[in-house]
């Protein structure tokens, strides 16, 4: 395979039809890090083509489910094979830390061996009772058909595995879209694949922009099932166009996530030190470039000073650079355009009254940070207000606003003043208190005394413009599955309703 030639589909790697290619960059310097075709519709009618008859004539929807899950495990083991090679390309690719990049492969590992588990656990069916011994009645479960998979840059092999791991252990065939900035890690999942032994014509690759490439993906007639995670204006148009031919439809949209910390959680120093510690961690891994970034932080009054005083103490010293650099504990964020968004969004705040409490620019350049790169440093802004758009948006870069309240209720209140609904947390010493208010907040996920771990075996959704749909967990496979109603009679006989 040439450095050009990133389309699969139908069993082979090949270029554009155009011949169009596109460079990759690397963003802690800008320098090209990959050339990659340019797809587009024709590219994309062809997956989509290759994906229907895989799936109407070929065999993987009829292969027993056992034989699925094998494959799976399969990839599995290859991933953890090239663990060092994916973690090396995804952390060059999106900018992250190397570290990262290994936890992201074996999250991706452990997200094929669920749901190779789960697809043989759950293939029995679900008898139904007719009150007659002479019916047989049962629910049983059908791959969807062709499923249009379409990625995000920030975790992309990460966010493809929930997507193509169900898809496969359901019996689909399916096209898959990285994005264009970030798709190289994409590219070497489909090639273990095709390594795995997956069948031609059940995995295809369009590497290529969203209009024309996801575009046509939601449009297709050929397509069954649309599962888009990225931005809220672009899942919008996705579930607008998917509408027209009634295709099933998964969407997640990202979130503006809050942070709820109760003064009783600082009661301790041990408790205050992790309060503080957690803070960043949900603010500031991946330079914030994550959907369930805690982004904002909602402290009880009482402990402001303190609490703020730390926390920005704590983010001037995270170590900015390239992420493959050892000791390194943020990298860039992932293009010009999106440090440009950043850059935008503190102004704003500042011009709306935000106090800056520490960051809010390009940090200066150095050995592991080249003049180049799309750095940022981690940036606290205090004295927030519900109204600043820095607060109402999602602003996917290393920016952390701070917002006080004085009760329980007025901080549901404000943690639920949001559009989104994917992901919150709660920190407090009180286990009773911190209970009541998690199962007060409209999010998907909420955490309590913690921030960011998740679960393959737990649902993934949201609520509000957050999406629709649930990756992982039971539903997980559900999203890639259709039910079926078999009622056998045993012992027909005629109706004698009519007469004749």
């Amino acid at each position: 395979m040439s450095a050009s030639e990133t389309l699969y589909i139908d069993g082979r790697w090949r270029p554009a039809a155009s011949g169009a290619t596109r460079e990759v960059l690397d963003p802690a310097d800008a320098t090209v890090l990959a050339v990659v075709s340019e797809g587009g519709a024709e590219d994309t009618d062809a997956a989509v083509e290759a994906a229907r008859r895989a799936f109407d004539t070929g065999d993987w929807p009829r292969t027993p489910t056992a034989e699925r899950a094998a494959l799976l495990r399969r990839v599995a083991d290859l991933l953890q094979r090239d663990r060092e090679e994916i973690a090396l390309t995804e952390s060059r690719d999106t900018g992250k830390t190397l570290e990262e990049g290994r936890v992201d492969v074996d999250d991706v590992t452990a997200a094929f061996r669920y749901f190779a588990d789960l697809a043989v656990n759950t293939s029995g069916g679900r008898v139904v009772d007719a009150g007659s011994a002479d019916v047989h009645s049962v629910v049983v479960h059908e791959p969807v058909g062709v499923c249009a998979l379409i990625t995000p840059w920030n975790y992309p092999l990460l966010q493809a595995s929930w997507k193509i791991a169900p898809a496969l252990a359901a019996g689909n065939t399916f096209v898959v879209k990285p994005s264009e900035v970030t798709p190289l890690s994409t590219v070497h999942l489909v090639r273990l694949l095709a390594e795995a032994g997956l069948p031609a014509g059940v995995a295809n690759l369009v590497t290529g922009p969203g209009d024309p490439v996801g575009a046509r993906m939601s449009t297709h007639p050929g397509v069954d099932l649309v599962s888009f995670t990225g931005g809220l204006v672009s899942g919008t148009k996705v579930a607008a166009a998917a509408a027209a031919t009634v295709k099933k439809v998964a969407l997640e949209l990202g979130g503006k996530n809050p942070n709820v910390v109760f003064a009783d959680a600082c009661a301790t120093d041990e408790g205050f030190d992790t309060a503080v510690d957690q803070a960043l961690n949900a603010a500031f891994i991946h330079s914030g470039q994550v959907c369930s970034a805690g982004s904002r932080l909602i402290l009880e009054e009482s402990v402001h000073d303190r609490f703020v005083t730390e926390l920005a103490r704590r983010a001037r010293l995270i170590r900015l650079g390239r992420g493959t650099e050892p000791g390194v504990e943020c990298g860039p964020l992932v293009s010009q355009q999106q440090l440009d968004k950043t850059e935008a969004y503190v102004a704003s705040a500042l011009a709306e009254g935000a106090v800056l409490r520490c960051g809010g620019k390009r940090p200066e350049p150095s050995e592991t940070r080249p003049a180049t790169g799309y750095f940022y440093e981690p940036t606290v802004l205090d004295r927030c207000t519900r109204e600043m758009r820095v607060v109402r948006e999602e602003t996917f870069g290393p920016i952390l606003t701070v917002e006080t309240f004085r009760t329980e209720d007025e901080a549901v209140a404000l943690a639920n003043d949001t559009e989104y609904g994917l992901a919150g947390a709660v920190f407090s010493g009180d286990t009773a208190r911190a209970r009541r208010v998690a199962a007060r907040l409209r999010h998907g996920t909420v955490w309590i005394n913690d921030y960011h771990p998740y679960l393959p075996q737990a649902e993934w959704g949201g609520f509000g413009k957050s999406g629709v749909g649930r990756e992982l967990g039971p539903t997980g496979l559900d999203e890639y599955r259709e039910t079926k109603h078999v009622y056998e009679n045993l012992r027909p006989a005629p109706v004698r309703w009519f007469a004749g």
